[in-house]
Order: structure tokens, then sequence, then C-alpha cells
């Protein structure tokens, strides 16, 4: 399903996981239950629609599994809503709605693509990232993200620390724009404190 599709994953097996889920849950799954509601309500039993009107609950529950709160942030709000709409269209097929259900697809695809165009040109899509800092001096180094952090009005969380032999570490999460990190990530692989600078995806958001 291209609107499955249009929903960019971190990795390989997360694009193929939301894939299936479209697919297979949502367009396939909607569209038989809503023919079998017929078929098992039998020609004499007028309330035809017995099944199918489960479907939105069951998409909703599936729905809301995909709503994480990660920290301050909460994620999946789009692939909840991707999933509900999907599964309406998937709906709309086994009705023999057609026209209707390639209508919104179509409307949703362009939906999906032109929000996701305007993330990109506009930076405003937030995401968090795992720094990690790098050298000898642990004092200095946090001085220096400390610095680098109220530069970019940006508040200073929990703060891990370790040694190994003589090599520190010290690693902190930010949630901001792509920008952000950019200009974030520069500052601070300027700073001569700082050895080595690496940055990590939260593993909570994946």
């Amino acid at each position: 399903m291209p609107a499955g599709q249009s929903r960019r994953a971190g990795t390989r097996g997360q694009a193929e996981g939301r894939r299936r889920t479209h697919k297979s849950a949502d367009l396939h799954g909607s569209a038989f239950f809503t023919l079998l509601s017929a078929v098992l309500a039998g020609d004499a039993n007028p309330d035809k629609g017995r099944v199918a009107s489960n479907i939105v609950q069951g998409i909703g529950f599936l729905g809301a599994g995909l709503i994480l709160h990660n920290r301050s942030r909460i994620s999946g709000l789009t692939s909840a809503a991707s999933v509900f709409v999907v599964a309406s269209i998937g709906m709309a097929c086994g009705a023999g709605l057609f026209a209707a259900a390639a209508v919104a697809a179509v409307i949703v695809i362009l939906a999906l693509e032109l929000v996701g165009f305007l993330e990109q040109r506009a930076s405003i899509k937030i995401y968090p990232l795992i720094y990690e800092a790098r050298g000898r001096d642990e004092a200095a180094m946090l001085q220096s993200i400390l610095d680098a952090m109220d530069k970019a009005g940006e508040r200073l969380a929990t703060v891990d620390r370790d040694a190994i032999g003589e090599l520190q570490r010290v690693s902190f999460t930010l949630t901001a724009t792509k920008k952000q990190h950019e200009r974030l990530h520069s500052q601070l692989g300027a700073e001569p404190a700082i050895s080595a600078l690496f940055t990590f995806r939260d593993p909570e958001e994946d």
C-alpha cells in the first residue's frame, strides 16, 4: 500500500514492518471483514454491518500501540493516524466503493508526502540524538558542552559519565531539529577539550 510506504522509517526493518502492517492488517483485513460482515449476517438479517463496525475498535487498539511517550516527546501519532485511515480505505474496498477508496488513497498519499516534504525543507521535525563526547579532561568537556548548550538555548539535562582507562566519556540526549543538531555538533566538534564526538539514535525511538 503506497500510503504505508510513504511513512519513512529509520531502518529497512522498520520500513518493512510498517508496510506489512498497512497491507495485511489495515487494507486486506478490513476489506475481508467488511465482506464477511454481510455474508455472516445472512439475507434475513438487516444488520449486515455488525462485524464491520468492530473494525474501528480493533484498528483503534492497533493504532494506540503505535503511539509512544518517550521522555518529553510523543511519537507515532502520524503512523497511528495512517493506520486508521488505511483501514477505512480497506472497508470501502470491501463494501464495493472502489472509486471512493481510490480517491481517499490519493488524498492520503499526497498529504503524507506533503507533510514529509515540508518537514525536510522547513526543518521543523524534532528528533532525539544521543551525543557522546570523548576526551582526557572530564571537567573541561562538561564546561564545553554546557557553554555550547547555553549558546543554542537548550537545557543540559541528564548527563552520563564514565571512564575507560584514561579516556573520559560524557553522554547526553538532546531533542531538536536537524539544523539545531548540525549546529551543536559543529560547535562541540570545534572544542579543544573534546577529542572525539559521536551521535547515536535514541534506542527508545526505534
